[in-house]
């Protein structure tokens, strides 16, 4: 039987693909997202691909997502989970309807993104910026009866990243094309990882219409096992393609409301099931 699987990455690349591609914010520009996202799931691939079912589970963030223009090249990016839970339903026997195992639930604070982005190009018809991110992990791991509940995977990471973007205007309309690699050194023994990405999207009256691919390879070079369940995790040499649809519209110049889906269309040691974000968005001059 699987081991007892959350896997985090998935949350965190959900949080990574939200900063604006290629674009830097303008000096003193700041964009806000408050957002909620959960998921509940009880589907895996396994190490080869195959999905293979096991006991319910859901992890659900209520984070704060901010950019803010130090200059007009550079951008400071801060991915905030104030508050995940991890939960492990209640388990049945099918036949009898006898409590197998009793539910449990866990939270804290989840692992903390910070970033900074600088426009190469900014004046280009293709703008490219590089970014630096750090993932800080201050969530807790090895929580619950069996140690499988945890809101962060207990190791500190540093990325670096590309974006190039292009924009153009089409009858009122604004449609883009974003494109994204970049490498996240992983430590504690997890193996590094190459990411990538492509958005597009157009943007009409009050309304964004966007859609996302995005990804995860492995380089296995780490020396934890990745069919052990380690301190709560099993998070290394996990490998997705998700997609993720999103829908935006703004009530003022100032704020607006969004709605997305995320899901995984392949991957190994990850879940299947798709998570959702609702999320409440601000653009302001400081």
């Amino acid at each position: 039987m699987i081991r007892y699987l959350t896997i985090f990455c998935f949350i965190l690349s959900t949080s990574y693909a939200e900063a604006g591609g290629g674009w830097t914010q303008g000096k003193k520009e700041l964009y806000l997202k408050f957002g909620q996202q959960w998921v509940i799931f009880n589907q895996f691939y396994d190490k080869d691909g195959a999905t293979i079912t096991d006991r319910s589970r859901s992890f659900g963030t209520t984070s704060l997502y901010a950019e803010y223009g130090i200059s007009d090249r550079l951008t400071g990016i801060v991915y905030f989970p104030f508050y995940s839970k991890s939960t492990l339903f209640e388990q049945k026997n099918s036949a009898n309807g006898m409590v197998l195992h009793d539910g449990e639930t866990f939270s804290s604070i989840g692992d903390t993104n910070i970033a900074i982005k600088y426009g190469l190009l900014t004046q280009s018809r293709i703008v490219v910026s590089a970014s630096l991110t750090l993932g800080l992990p201050v969530g807790e791991v090895n929580k619950g009866t069996d140690g499988s509940l945890q809101t962060g995977d207990g190791e500190f990471n540093q990325m670096i990243s590309l974006d190039f973007s292009s924009s153009i205007k089409v009858a009122g309309a604004y449609p883009y094309v974003s494109l994204n690699t970049g490498f996240n050194n992983r430590t504690e023994g997890f193996s590094d990882e190459f990411r990538y990405g492509f958005e597009t999207g157009i943007g009409a009256g009050k309304w964004n219409i966007i859609f996302k691919v995005f990804g995860v390879k492995s380089f296995y070079n780490g020396s934890v096992d990745d069919n052990l369940f380690f301190e709560g995790l099993l998070s290394n040499n996990t490998e997705y393609t998700i997609v993720s649809p999103e829908l935006a519209f703004k009530m003022s110049d100032k704020w607006g409301v969004s709605a997305s889906m995320a899901k995984a269309i392949s991957g190994q040691l990850m879940y299947v099931q798709p998570s959702y974000t609702m999320g409440v968005f601000f653009d302001l001059d400081i």
